[in-house]
């Protein structure tokens, strides 16, 4: 350790700018560009390290490998939407059919206005193995925040639970499917296709 405490790692492979990112952000960067552009099957650590500028062996460092780095990006595509959802949970003076359209178009905002598709990760079949359970874990919260919020609403208030359910995925369905439409059509403006999706999710949920 260095005198400020920080882990100090071997010299980078490579000189590159500095980007004012932390060195295990850097690596989340690499990842991020190189697991949404290569696939993550064929991105080998060697390669996110020397994306990042430094030496494979640095990179153990701060992260311990392909699957810390892929837990990281898939938690956060959830976890601002999560804190967002809590912060509207909090907000009873709002009707309920309001703060449901926000969450959508916040959702879907974040889900598409980074730059890289990290929706599509989701897709992956490693994500369904038991390291990922801190991605699940705050993907079913944001998910009972939804549910919370339709049951709140007029409409969703009348249907029974079952119905409630059904319409919670359907609507839930909607918003991690635009990872799709936006793969297909990424020049789209993400501001109006997020009014959009959230428009189209309340009427799923016959708001």
């Amino acid at each position: 350790m260095g005198s400020s405490g920080r882990r100090v790692g071997r010299p980078r492979a490579e000189q590159r700018p500095d980007s004012g990112l932390s060195p295990r952000d850097e690596l989340l960067a690499a990842a991020a560009e190189l697991f949404t552009t290569r696939g993550y099957a064929a991105t080998t650590t060697r390669a996110v390290a020397e994306r990042a500028g430094m030496r494979q062996a640095s990179m153990y460092h701060y992260v311990s490998g392909k699957e810390e780095l892929l837990a990281a990006l898939l938690e956060s595509t959830v976890t601002p939407s999560l804190a967002f959802a809590r912060q509207l949970l909090a907000e009873d003076d709002t009707p309920a059919e309001d703060r449901l359209w926000d969450l959508c178009r916040t959702d879907v905002e974040l889900l598409c206005g980074g730059s890289h598709n990290l929706g599509g990760l989701y897709l992956l079949p490693e994500v369904r193995a038991e390291r990922f359970a801190g991605f699940h874990a705050v993907r079913a919260e944001l998910k009972d925040a939804y549910r919370q919020l339709l049951a709140a609403t007029e409409a969703g208030g009348a249907l029974a639970k079952s119905e409630l359910d059904l319409r919670t995925d359907l609507l839930f369905g909607l918003i991690e499917g635009v990872i799709l439409v936006h793969r297909s059509d990424p020049e789209r403006p993400v501001s109006a296709f997020a009014e959009a999706t959230a428009d189209a999710a309340l009427r799923i949920a016959g708001i």
